[in-house]
């Protein structure tokens, strides 16, 4: 069952428990731990004007449990405000992509990236301590080209959680009627999804056609070329957390709804 209230392992980060400073040290000490030598794993994040958001982020995942070895890489894309220096701050990794978009900064940071399995992060999100693990494990399996996660959301508006709570079973719905009569890939988010690294440079990385989206589509070019089939990962223990600032973008709660039906009914 999804929880209906936040947990405080997730709203620690964004309920300002901590300082900015303790943020970042937070971040930077667990950042060394994370990367122990050569990476298995490459997080990469795209970011643009995310100075609010981006240490919270990087915070959650460097306090991320695993044995593995990973590398954290912000892709900074075209940033007005602080966003660079807060990540540098952080310890991890931090490049420029001056290409304008999100398909630039994530090509851009798969280019650079060295692990073995790539995972997809947002700036606006935070990651539970185990998110890692249960996005990579199942990658072990050469039967599986990606894995995608399940998401919540963190109110940013005047909409409560106990109404989004509500909301995303009905979103979850839509995901299973698009899985059965669209395609699967659809339901593919790039703030939480993984895959090998050299698979996804062979299919020409998150370069997609217009009128679609760069995350499902590497799913959909993935599968289609063979390296095994789409896993959601299910645990609840890689639940991610994401603020509604798209919804809020779509107009409100309401409007967001709308749009998701008419995509549902839409084949």
């Amino acid at each position: 069952m999804r929880p209906i209230k936040i947990p405080v392992s997730i709203s620690k980060y964004i309920e300002r428990d901590f300082s900015t400073e303790e943020l970042l040290q937070l971040a930077h000490s667990g950042y060394k731990s994370l990367l122990k030598n050569d990476p298995e794993v490459s997080i990469i994040i795209p970011a643009y004007n995310e100075e609010l958001n981006i240490v919270p982020a990087l915070a959650s995942l460097c306090q991320n449990k695993t044995a593995r070895s990973v590398e954290i890489i912000v892709v900074d894309n075209n940033s007005k405000d602080q966003t660079a220096q807060l990540a540098k701050a952080c310890g991890v990794n931090c490049i420029s992509e001056t290409k304008q978009g999100i398909t630039f900064a994530r090509n851009k940071g798969l280019s650079v990236a060295r692990g073995k399995y790539i995972l997809n992060a947002d700036a606006d999100s935070i990651y539970p301590e185990q998110w890692i693990e249960n996005m990579v494990k199942p990658l072990e399996d050469e039967r599986i080209a990606l894995t995608y996660g399940r998401f919540s959301l963190i109110p940013t508006g005047d909409t409560g959680r106990l109404t989004y709570f509500f909301y995303e079973y009905i979103a979850e719905f839509s995901r299973f009627i698009n899985k059965k009569v669209k395609d699967e890939a659809v339901n593919v988010y790039g703030f939480n999804s993984g895959f090998r690294r050299t698979q996804g440079l062979s299919v020409g990385s998150f370069n997609h056609p217009i009128h679609t989206n760069e995350d499902g589509w590497l799913a959909l070019k993935l599968r289609d070329k063979g390296y095994g089939k789409l896993h959601l990962v299910t645990n609840i223990e890689a639940l991610v957390w994401t603020t509604d600032r798209r919804i809020q973008l779509d107009g409100g709660l309401m409007n967001g709804f709308v749009k998701r039906f008419k995509r549902m009914i839409n084949k």
